[in-house]
């Protein structure tokens, strides 16, 4: 804390309160005539020593060391000032030090607290030691005296250590939800972060799908159209064949437009089993491609949806890879499950490539990113002209293991 503690700004409101209650009480304590006095000083002049050390209590300083010992000192010659106006017997005014501990906790740090709540009992105890030698007893007297003294002086010494560890637990709380709700602060700034980022990649991922595929498809399709266009009058004929063939782009760009829409589903399960889910993708490749993929899942239980998910988008990707790349008369696909783990194999015959240069593209890097977020590990085998294998292996939740 740097600023100076106001009112506006005060950490303790109630304590601020609390002050006011206990100066009200000293102020009506010193108006008090006392048959012991031996001088009557003017109590208005008393009054206005504890007014003008009420106030500063309106205006704590925090920053610099100097200004803090200064204002400590103003404040305990304001004490001894009010003792000292109050005549030879001065009561001990045992709260005015219970603010100035209170005051302390909040401007100084725990070894300065220490010495404020030394420095006040200190002050209790020679002001409490000057009003007893100026009351004059008999000795048996005197000795009840000084047995009720040294128990007051026990009793306003426990005071203060329990108001300065009072002090330091409350300030301590303090901290500690400060620093919690900075830390909550940060991590919702990180989550929101987060949020963005992945919001910024899916909208590249989707972006690049449109660009790949969609797009590709739409140029292709606008390239027939003019041509048929430019063609139409002078060769009717070979113009209806380009357009027989943007007919067939048309329909691979809507197939290309319900591919990206289905991939964008939040639960592309959509309540299937992994088994049937992965069969109808390889139906979609059939139809696509007239390749039939070959596909053997060995299961012993359901996987849960946190593993399920993961695996039919990777082998989805990997179907896409390979519909879009690969020029494969074969793709074969393997998933088995054992007690510890499950082995993902997604192999095709087609033109393959240098995995050394070409294992940058955003499907692969996103099917790694689904391997890694599931704790396992990602394989890719490829050599030009002789297909494309990709292994992976993902450890299976504790809980499936306990159930085996």
């Amino acid at each position: 804390m740097h600023r100076p503690i106001k009112f506006k700004n005060h950490p303790f409101r109630f304590l601020l309160y609390l002050e006011w209650l206990l100066l009200v009480l000293v102020a009506f304590m010193s108006t008090i005539p006392s048959r012991h006095q031996f001088s009557t000083n003017s109590p208005e002049l008393r009054v206005f020593c504890l007014l003008l050390f009420g106030l500063m209590g309106l205006r704590l300083p925090t920053s610099n060391k100097i200004t803090k010992f200064l204002y400590t000192i103003a404040e305990i010659l304001l004490i001894v000032t009010t003792g000292v106006l109050d005549g030879r017997t001065a009561r001990p005014f045992p709260f005015l030090y219970l603010i100035l501990v209170i005051r302390s906790c909040l401007i100084f740090n725990f070894p300065g607290r220490l010495v404020v709540t030394g420095i006040s009992f200190i002050l209790f105890l020679f002001t409490l030691n000057n009003r007893i030698n100026h009351i004059p007893q008999s000795p048996i007297e005197q000795e009840r005296f000084w047995f009720f003294t040294i128990s007051l002086a026990l009793l306003f010494g426990l005071a203060l250590v329990f108001v300065l560890l009072l002090m330091n637990a409350v300030l301590s709380e303090r901290k500690s939800r400060e620093k919690l709700a900075l830390a909550n602060e940060k991590l919702r700034k990180y989550a929101l972060q987060i949020e963005n980022q992945a919001t910024l990649e899916e909208r590249n991922r989707i972006a690049r799908e449109i660009h790949d595929s969609l797009g590709h498809s739409l140029t292709a399709l606008n390239l027939q159209l003019e041509t048929a266009l430019k063609l139409w009058n002078t060769n009717p004929h070979k113009a209806s064949g380009f357009l027989s063939k943007a007919k067939e782009l048309g329909s691979k760009a809507l197939q290309d437009v319900r591919h990206s829409v289905s991939a964008m589903r939040s639960h592309p399960l959509q309540g299937q089993s992994l088994e049937q889910a992965i069969a109808e993708l390889a139906e979609n490749v059939h139809r696509a491609t007239g390749v039939a993929p070959t596909c053997q899942i060995t299961l012993f239980q359901p996987l849960p949806t946190e593993v399920s998910t993961p695996i039919f988008r990777i082998v989805q990707e990997s179907f896409t890879n390979i519909c879009k790349y690969a020029e494969a008369t074969e793709i074969k696909i393997e998933i088995i499950t054992t007690v510890t783990s499950l082995y993902l194999i997604v192999q095709d015959n087609g033109i393959g490539f240098d995995v050394g240069q070409n294992t940058t593209g955003f499907g692969l890097h996103s099917m790694r990113d689904r391997t890694l977020a599931l704790g396992g590990k990602f394989n890719i085998y490829s050599t030009p002209g002789y297909g494309c294998k990709i292994a992976i292996t993902i450890p299976l939740p504790s809980r499936l293991q306990l159930t085996d």
